[in-house]
């Protein structure tokens, strides 16, 4: 016996230290795949820039690779300022010219670039995208009022300036004749130009300075309905802030400054809380509370998503077995971005979260907006197909104010659509808006799925909605978002609400 008991006391460490291992090796597996997707887009950015690699972690096992390039690109000779697709000046060809010209302290810098070019290339090939790209280098060194300095700077941007200032006016004219339809390969094309630019004679500074506000234009331009944006001073101060948000997340998530709110959702049929939503909240040491809404898009353009999402995860998980404990079986939906859902390895890390807590797989709903979905449907399918086969359900959310379409609806693998709460605005005055609501409801229930409501907000839009066959809903009406605390404490109250 006692022979017996110390075999199974080796085993037992055998298994532990076989554990660690594999973490130990996932682990290092990831750290690879980040290092991996910083190297490429830095490759291509330095090979221009000749300026060494700057990437804060390097795996061990890269650490070799890693000083060879950077020798290389050391050793590479000076470039010679040219674009050798459309033979315009490049980046760093406009930046030596710029230095000499300095200082610039009259006339506009515009930046442009062409909206969603990357489906030309997917849709045509980049063959097609590259004759399009020396059409229109081609039409921009024919204008009639000609720039002092036209420049490719990468992919489908191109910098011009212009000795005078140009007016609101004079842009809209030179986006409008820019946008004429191309022909290539007897097929005509239609582009929609986005134009960033700065007055020097208010916010001239060194080149590089200059450049970075061109950007923080366009970066404007990209989200207005005009796509034409003038930098101003409160410009930097944003990028101060965001530059603050990006820095501080890592810190954040691991000081808990970031929490999570759960807002239940009402089952019509019941009137109890069967299912809640979980949300991220950030309360940040000196900005004070960050809305999601401006965080999330910056975390995912840090590469820092993945960071969230698993954080998320954890929160959701340990907490499903905190109430599960106590009593309280109910499912969690968590919201995932479309860099979560390109991981290849998506259902296997949510199938080892799982086992890890011991939590049956029907507690926890993934929900996916439309726009992520349609960034690469192909792919989508594939993944949630794999995750619903898990038994993990699915929700399509804000349906119907994406880019989707009913073709396309009937493949998903989904459990659920979330209808926004943009679909009940003038509900009651607005007969339109009625029909719109309640057709949609009708489809998703004729194609099998169950429907929830977001936005509910009054008794009146409640009977409404319950009256179109919506299965679940949710908002202020019901319950406001909550810490899980407070949702404890007002469980029993929510099953007889």
């Amino acid at each position: 016996m006692i022979m017996l008991g110390f075999i199974g006391v080796a085993l037992f460490i055998i298994l532990i230290g076989v554990l660690y291992i594999l973490l130990e090796k996932y682990r290092s597996l990831r750290q690879q795949q980040r290092f991996l997707a910083q190297l490429c887009p830095q490759l291509d950015q330095q090979k221009i820039e000749r300026q060494p690699l700057n990437i804060p972690i390097v795996p061990q096992e890269f650490a070799p690779l890693y000083h060879s390039l950077n020798e290389m690109l050391a050793a590479l000779p000076a470039g010679t300022g040219k674009d050798r697709l459309t033979g315009l000046s490049n980046r760093l060809g406009l930046k030596r010219t710029l230095a000499s010209m300095m200082p610039i302290t009259q006339g506009t810098m515009v930046l442009l670039d062409i909206y969603r070019f990357r489906y030309v290339n997917d849709l045509f090939g980049f063959v097609f995208g590259d004759i399009l790209l020396k059409q229109f280098a081609e039409r921009l060194t024919s204008l009639c009022v000609a720039p002092r300095l036209i420049a490719r700077l990468n992919g489908d941007e191109f910098f011009l300036y212009y000795e005078q200032s140009l007016s609101e006016e004079q842009l809209q004219q030179l986006r409008s004749h820019l946008q004429e339809s191309f022909r290539i390969k007897e097929t005509p094309v239609s582009v929609r130009v986005q134009v960033g630019c700065v007055q020097l004679e208010q916010h001239h500074a060194d080149a590089s300075n200059m450049l970075r506000r061109l950007d923080l234009a366009l970066n404007k331009a990209r989200v207005t309905r005009s796509a034409i944006a003038y930098y101003s001073e409160n410009d930097d101060i944003r990028q101060l802030r965001e530059l603050q948000i990006i820095d501080s997340l890592p810190k954040g998530l691991q000081r808990n400054h970031l929490y999570m709110v759960y807002q239940p959702k009402q089952d019509v049929k019941t009137g109890q809380c069967t299912q809640v939503e979980a949300l991220i909240r950030w309360e940040h040491e000196t900005l004070g509370f960050i809305s999601p809404g401006e965080f999330i898009p910056l975390a995912e353009y840090a590469g820092m998503i993945d960071l969230v999402s698993r954080w998320a995860l954890e929160q959701v998980l340990a907490q499903q077995v905190k109430w599960r404990a106590m009593g309280m079986k109910l499912c969690v939906a968590v919201n995932l971005s479309t860099r979560d859902l390109d991981s290849e390895t998506l259902p296997q890390e949510l199938a080892a979260r799982l086992a890890h807590y011991q939590l049956p797989p029907e507690c926890l709903m993934i929900e996916i907006t439309e726009s992520t979905l349609m960034a690469d449907l192909n792919k989508a399918v594939e993944t949630l197909g794999e995750i619903r086969k898990l038994g993990i359900k699915l929700a399509i959310d804000d349906f119907g104010t994406g880019h989707s379409s009913l073709a396309y609806l009937k493949h998903l693998p989904a459990n659920e659509v979330k209808i926004d709460k943009a679909f009940l605005r003038d509900l009651e005055q607005n007969k339109s808006a009625e029909y719109i609501l309640e057709a949609s409801i009708t489809i998703a229930k004729k194609l099998g799925y169950d429907v929830t409501v977001e936005g509910v907000e009054t008794p009146e839009i409640r009977e409404i909605l319950v009256e179109m066959g919506a299965d679940t809903l949710q908002g202020m009406h019901y319950a406001k978002p909550m810490r899980a605390a407070e949702l404890e404490m007002n469980w029993a109250q929510l099953q007889r609400f």
